[in-house]
């Protein structure tokens, strides 16, 4: 299955990287920025990918919709609303710019679940993983509510909309490692996590 799908691929790139001391999507990971390996996956995923982010200049070398936040100090879900709203597609995929491992299958696996919900979001041993989810164009509105009361966690608008949960069990042999949902966020755990990819 290798034609690209009509979603939109949105990847949030507005942190200040706080932790990390650095912008995390240039973080080489393997000898390749994570945001470049994101970038070459959705590629050959979908049909449109775009970057939300507060620093556009430096994305300017992708073929991408890059795009600023539309409504600020808002973390993700502020990114998401913000993909969701230059979508050119009915349902986008959306991750952090700080996940290195994700893995294709994963993310075809949950393309397939699509079918009438407003939100697919994988569940494994950690909880929700919001931020390797397809949402619907359905949840900017509820978003928008949950900005104006001053929220500001994605999960908290779940709620006002019909989500699809995908526990791990349905998807786990696709990732037998549970690398997909690895974030990297302090240099502690890029040197940890860059050491046990060596001893693998």
């Amino acid at each position: 299955m290798n034609y690209k799908s009509a979603l939109t691929g949105i990847i949030l790139s507005g942190g200040k990287s706080v932790r990390m001391g650095m912008d995390k999507a240039f973080i080489k990971v393997d000898g390749i920025p994570i945001i470049q390996r994101t970038y070459d996956m959705f590629s050959k995923l979908f049909q449109e990918i775009i970057i939300v982010t507060n620093h556009k200049e430096l994305y300017s070398t992708f073929q991408a919709k890059i795009v600023n936040d539309l409504i600020t100090d808002r973390g993700a879900l502020g990114g998401l609303y913000t993909g969701l709203f230059y979508s050119s597609f009915p349902y986008s995929f959306c991750v952090a710019c700080d996940m290195p491992f994700l893995k294709e299958s994963i993310i075809r696996f949950l393309l397939q679940q699509v079918d009438g919900f407003d939100a697919i979001i994988p569940k494994t041993a950690d909880g929700l993983q919001p931020l390797h989810a397809i949402y619907s164009k359905n949840c900017i509105g509820p978003i928008k509510k949950l900005i104006d009361q001053g929220g500001y966690k994605i999960i908290d608008f779940y709620p006002l909309i019909k989500i699809k949960i995908i526990e791990e069990n349905e998807f786990i042999a696709l990732d037998k490692n549970r690398e997909s949902f690895i974030n990297v966020n302090t240099p502690g755990e890029l040197d940890h996590l860059q050491q046990r990819k060596k001893s693998a």
